[in-house]
């Protein structure tokens, strides 16, 4: 399986489950890595044939900017199922990074994956 990814989009978000941060919007980092086949892709030289990361990434943020969840693995398990779904990726691994939840911790956050890895012949 190929892997076509998205590293750090920082999206600017409502999260959390505290009475200050249900009144303020945070910063979110997420990274993806799609599974796909990006053979056809490379012999067409055509987009129409592989997958059009611009247009996850604007679905995402998209979604992410509109949404005011309370906890990162929900965000996490809905953008992965916006990203499953509407763009037909049957694996995925997505990054949440909350940096900043924690005092004296660099980063915090989930990883999730999704689907199953395929292989191609």
């Amino acid at each position: 399986m190929d892997i076509i990814f998205l590293r750090g989009l920082q999206i600017e978000t409502v999260i959390g489950i505290y009475d200050w941060e249900r009144k303020i919007k945070q910063t979110i980092l997420i990274d993806l890595e799609m599974g796909t086949d990006i053979r056809k892709a490379a012999a067409s030289d055509n987009i129409e044939h592989t997958l059009d990361y611009k247009a996850v990434s604007k679905r995402v943020i998209s979604f992410v900017e509109e949404s005011d969840f309370f906890l990162v693995e929900t965000l996490a398990e809905k953008v992965a199922q916006i990203v499953i779904d509407e763009f037909r990726v049957p694996w995925l691994r997505l990054t949440l990074n909350k940096k900043g939840a924690i005092r004296k911790a660099s980063d915090v956050g989930i990883v999730i994956e999704r689907g199953e890895k395929q292989e191609y012949a």
